[in-house]
């Protein structure tokens, strides 16, 4: 009778196991440890894994929620990746030989997320002793992976009760320069607001009072709409209609500075991705915006779709460009190391290295001697940089007028720069920190590491 009755009905099978790949939170772990691994082992930089179009593949599989998992848990990786280190060598009781890194990157993301982000200790562990047992170039240290980060998980109050973290956040070359330019007590400052994820900032075409009533926001230094939201841009008020665009408030500055330019040919040279080329254009000017990359033009001439502003654009490397005659003003926003910019993009600080600033310095030596020379006689020459490193700007520009005659500073006034007093140097020059602009609101304080100067032709 048993046998009919399995025959008619078959005795139940064992339901197979939950494919990780299908486990609730693993891909984005997965990927989240590869990217990072991209990033400090192959210096590739994280815009361009996060992009949607052309990244890494894995991140644009996810979806849209999963996707802003990983830009938290990639973003706190970096962010804190001195502390996570620290905390790995207090624990290891000898290297990990495993050469690729791959154990240290998911080791590294595990323990962004139980430190430095709201994600349970459990589910974190498990992800990641999931992922290096999945994992064939490291399975034979998932053992290691589950008793490091269980241990981290019991006892990570002593573990990180007397770390240093604004220093260890930060490379020790790159503190030092900091030191040297600012003291050291300014360095600190620069680093610890290294840590926090900065505020989102709009430029608004017009009205920016009414623009922050609308959107929530505060404006700050005169004219740009500071807002905390977290989420897509292309959901708030205005996005559609072209009535901002995203730019930090420091970066609004330089084209401030070029005074009233209704209807005056302005060179924007280095412009991608366009914020201060739609300034410009906002402002009356007939722009004519220059940039190496033709990948990068095609995005700026999208964001000047949306905006309604119409510029020229042209595709060209400025050691061998050369405008059809002088201008009256010339915005020369150079390559540079962009270590002004690591409260938004914290790859920045492990990727640059010290050679990298000596090959950017000669570069923006060569552009700015090469483009003086496209200025009319009375003109303005705005030069600027991303950067907190003396060399690609004050030590810049001193030797600049050391060789060139023909050309003066024009000081930057309260005025220029909407009330900002720290951020004029005594010579006259702008130079931005991200400590500035402080706040009780730590979500909305600091500016970008910027240095611009203001030049006129003789």
């Amino acid at each position: 009778m048993a046998t009919k009755k399995n025959a008619k009905h078959p005795a139940h099978k064992r339901p197979e196991p939950q494919r990780l790949d299908e486990k609730p939170g693993f891909k984005a772990r997965k990927v989240a440890a590869d990217i990072l691994g991209n990033i400090v082992h192959k210096h590739r930089p994280l815009d361009n894994e996060f992009d949607v179009v052309s990244g890494h593949s894995g991140f644009r599989d996810l979806s849209p929620q999963d996707r802003s998992l990983v830009r938290a848990i990639v973003g706190s990786t970096l962010r804190h990746r001195g502390e996570i280190a620290e905390i790995l060598n207090r624990v290891l009781d000898r290297e990990i030989p495993e050469r690729s890194g791959r154990v240290l990157d998911i080791l590294h993301v595990a323990i962004a997320q139980m430190l430095f982000l709201d994600i349970p200790d459990r589910a974190a562990v498990s992800l990641a002793v999931d992922h290096a047992g999945a994992d064939r170039r490291v399975r034979v240290y998932k053992g290691l992976v589950n008793g490091v980060l269980r241990r981290i998980g019991r006892e990570h109050t002593g573990l990180t009760a007397d770390l240093d973290s604004d220093r260890l956040n930060t490379p020790g070359w790159l503190f030092e320069t900091w030191c040297a330019a600012y003291g050291e007590e300014t360095a600190l400052q620069i680093a610890a607001a290294h840590r926090l994820e900065a505020a989102l900032d709009l430029t608004v075409k017009a009205d920016p009072e009414e623009w922050a009533r609308r959107l929530g926001g505060t404006v700050v230094a005169g004219r740009t709409v500071r807002l905390a939201h977290k989420g897509a841009i292309e959901t708030l008020d205005g996005f559609k209609d072209g009535a901002w665009w995203v730019q930090d408030a420091a970066a609004a500055l330089p084209a401030r500075l070029m005074g009233d330019v209704y209807g005056q040919k302005v060179l924007d040279l280095c412009a991608a991705p366009g914020g201060k080329t739609a300034q410009l254009a906002a402002a009356g000017a007939i722009v004519t915006a220059v940039d190496i990359s033709k990948g990068r033009l095609k995005r700026l001439n999208e964001n000047m779709e949306r905006l309604r502003l119409s510029v020229e654009t042209v595709a060209a490397d400025l050691r061998d460009y050369r405008p059809g005659e002088p201008v009256g003003a010339i915005l020369l926003d150079a390559p540079c190391s962009a270590t002004g910019t690591i409260r938004r993009h914290p790859d920045v600080a492990w990727l640059k290295r010290p050679k990298d600033i000596e090959t950017l310095a000669a570069l923006q030596t060569t552009l700015l001697q090469r483009v003086a020379d496209w200025v009319k006689p009375g003109g303005i020459l705005v030069y600027c940089t991303c950067s907190l490193q003396p060399e690609e700007g004050e030590d810049q520009i001193a030797a600049f007028l050391a060789g060139r005659a023909d050309y003066r500073i024009e000081p930057v006034t309260l005025e220029d720069i909407g009330g900002l007093s720290e951020c004029i140097s005594p010579e006259g020059y702008v130079r931005t920190l991200p400590c500035h602009l402080p706040g009780q609101d730590a979500r909305q304080t600091g500016l970008d590491g910027f240095f611009v100067a203001r030049l006129r032709r003789l």
